[in-house]
């Protein structure tokens, strides 16, 4: 591990952050195509809409694998396997015949992109001194973004070049392979770290969650609000949008543009964690969030909507790195990729679980009052990620002091 007076974000760019820009960019990509795909396939607009929801539960799914793979073959070889693996799938979504093929290659890719996403994390816990661990997290939700932006441009590009919706899919596996590549070419900063023949068997992951049961039910109830309140507002800002009667088109500018604030935010969400602890960006993501939602039905038109887009863009900006953070400050040195792996399933269970909860309460109540209820449950919310995650940041700096004091 790097002291924090010699390390610096810069000189491990290309291991850390290049592969997860690119692989973003494919996962970008897709993303906007691939209900276009399904119905290509013949599927009804709520099977569509169910193939999109696939790459979550692929995530879900595949969150404790991951860990427990990560654990046995290493972050490196782990990455170059989940690069190509992700590119399978996405070549059997651009071949798919069926629209059941194509839901099992969006399964597959959900469950490879977990496998990069944990790695990486894991990555950056070795090189990254404490000091810093927060700018390094925020650095690697940052290069999501900047993929995830990057990729709908690309992948628009080529679609206006091509008229099909498969090529964007090819796209995709280039890029999946493109980032085995560059872990395969960059330099191997946690050699002595990777699984091997020599190293000691990885206990179960079953084992280590049962170790860390406590923490993980701590901190992981108030990483399940954090990650709900950030999936309402993929959730509920298109729904608004169309009950406001903004076009489609709109709503896409819209999103870019708070795209682009959430990139601008991620460094200095990272500086601010690191300086002034997790609390100061944690509770002020959830009660954004929650304002933000809460604030929807008093908006009747594209400039109050935007205003409360970018204010919510401020609220997830902020956020960027801060659960892949609070595994990194949990996590035990022993054991490490499997209690990743049960972390990352409570931030998945929570991204899962805003969208049921939105489509359970719309079937019952008007959209408005919908956005009241969980705009309420937010800020209610906040109050309880404040009282979990100040836990950690008092445990973070009595360390501190006691390193400070160590003769």
């Amino acid at each position: 591990m790097s002291s924090a007076a010699d390390f610096r974000l810069r000189d491990v760019a290309v291991p850390a952050f290049a592969p997860s820009i690119v692989n973003a960019v494919g996962l970008g990509a897709i993303t906007p195509v691939l209900a276009l795909l399904a119905r290509d396939l013949g599927a009804s607009v709520g099977q569509a809409a169910f193939v999109v929801a696939l790459l979550g539960l692929g995530s879900l799914v595949g969150s404790l694998p991951a860990g427990a793979l990560v654990a046995r073959i290493g972050e490196r070889r782990a990455l170059v396997l989940a690069g190509v693996v992700d590119a399978a799938a996405m070549a059997l979504a651009a071949l798919a015949p069926s629209v059941w093929v194509l839901g099992v290659a969006v399964v597959v890719s959900g469950m490879a992109w977990t496998v990069f996403l944990l790695a990486r994390q894991g990555f950056l816990i070795v090189v990254a001194p404490p000091q810093l661990r927060a700018r390094a997290m925020s650095t690697l939700g940052g290069s999501h973004r900047i993929g995830a932006f990057v990729g709908p441009v690309v992948g628009g590009g080529l679609l206006a070049l091509t008229q099909d919706l498969r090529s964007v899919f090819w796209l995709a596996a280039v890029m999946a392979l493109l980032a085995a590549l560059v872990v395969v070419l960059a330099p191997d900063l946690t050699a002595e770290h990777e699984g091997g023949p020599g190293r000691a068997r990885p206990e179960s992951v079953l084992r280590v969650l049962r170790q860390h049961l406590r923490t993980l039910l701590s901190v992981g109830s108030a990483v399940v609000v954090i990650a709900g309140a950030r999936s309402l507002r993929i959730t509920l800002l298109p729904l608004w949008a169309d009950h406001l009667g903004i076009s489609a088109s709109t709503t896409s500018l819209v999103f870019g543009a708070a795209a682009l604030l959430e990139i601008a935010l991620f460094y200095p969400a990272g500086w601010v964690m690191d300086r002034h602890g997790r609390t100061a960006v944690a509770v002020p993501v959830v009660a954004l969030l929650g304002l933000g939602v809460l604030s929807l039905p008093l908006t009747s038109g594209l400039v109050g909507f935007t205003a409360l887009a970018l204010l919510m863009a401020v609220g997830n900006g902020l956020g960027s790195g801060i659960v892949m953070t609070l595994g990194a400050d949990t996590a035990p040195e022993q054991g490490r990729a499997q209690y990743l792996g049960g972390f990352r399933l409570t931030g998945d269970i929570g991204g899962a679980g805003g969208p049921l909860v939105v489509s359970a309460l719309a079937l019952v109540l008007p959209l408005g009052v919908v956005c009241l209820t969980l705009g309420a449950a937010c800020l209610a919310g906040s109050g309880w990620v404040a009282h979990r995650v100040s836990r950690i940041d008092r445990g973070r700096r009595g360390l501190a002091r006691a390193q400070r004091d160590a003769p």
